[in-house]
């Protein structure tokens, strides 16, 4: 999934901000001491979105495995990408997303995984648009080297998404379909996330390649 016009959107003062997955989860921690989230508004339910999705990243960590399949495409990366996460605390689906992402990130020496939050990059966030909405989490993939967009992947896996969309269809309420959605997630346990990266991983190897080849 590639975004026209988008080249070089992100800046290497975009990547000086970025923090790591390590030090997102940290500064969650932080803010809920605070009773805060990220961003400006620190309402109550988006305080306790915040303290359910640091449970769920929490959980992810532990149930999300890489399979086979995925370690093998991983091993094939062979030029160094950075991959872009656009994200906030209280955003259910980046919590669910994020460890999956950050476990194929790390199991790769040539994927380099940062963050950044959404609201305090609204000029990345505006290019990068899903339906005309600011959904995350948004990751777009570089070349490390060039800084050029290889792909993007996001807000959600496409199962998860048409979920989504039926439920607003039906006009489902917000908490029904939020149960809907994260048990969804539950039983999931990434597989579907890792299916979708498989492809990607290869199509962005052949856009770093190509790359290479016309410098």
């Amino acid at each position: 999934m590639t975004t026209e016009n988008t080249a070089n959107v992100i800046t290497p003062a975009h990547l000086e901000k970025a923090i790591s997955y390590t030090d997102y989860v940290a500064l969650t921690e932080q803010l809920l001491a605070e009773n805060k989230t990220t961003g400006t508004n620190h309402a109550e339910d988006l305080v306790e979105y915040t303290r359910m999705n640091l449970h769920r990243k929490r959980r992810g960590e532990k149930s999300a495995v890489l399979s086979d399949e995925m370690l093998e495409t991983l091993q094939k990366v062979d030029r160094k990408m950075v991959w872009v996460v656009l994200t906030e605390a209280w955003c259910g689906d980046a919590a669910q997303n994020l460890p999956g992402i950050m476990k194929m990130a790390d199991a790769s020496p040539l994927i380099d995984l940062k963050l950044l939050l959404r609201d305090e990059n609204l000029d990345v966030m505006d290019a990068y648009l899903t339906n005309g909405g600011r959904s995350i989490p948004k990751l777009i993939a570089l070349d490390a080297e060039t800084m050029e967009e290889l792909g993007t992947w996001g807000p959600r896996p496409e199962a998860a998404q048409q979920l989504v969309l039926d439920a607003k269809a039906q006009k489902m309420d917000f908490k029904e379909m939020a149960e809907k959605l994260h048990g969804w997630y539950g039983k999931d346990r990434s597989r579907t996330l890792q299916q979708e990266f498989i492809p990607l991983l290869n199509a962005w190897a052949t856009a770093a390649e190509t790359i290479a080849e016309t410098r």
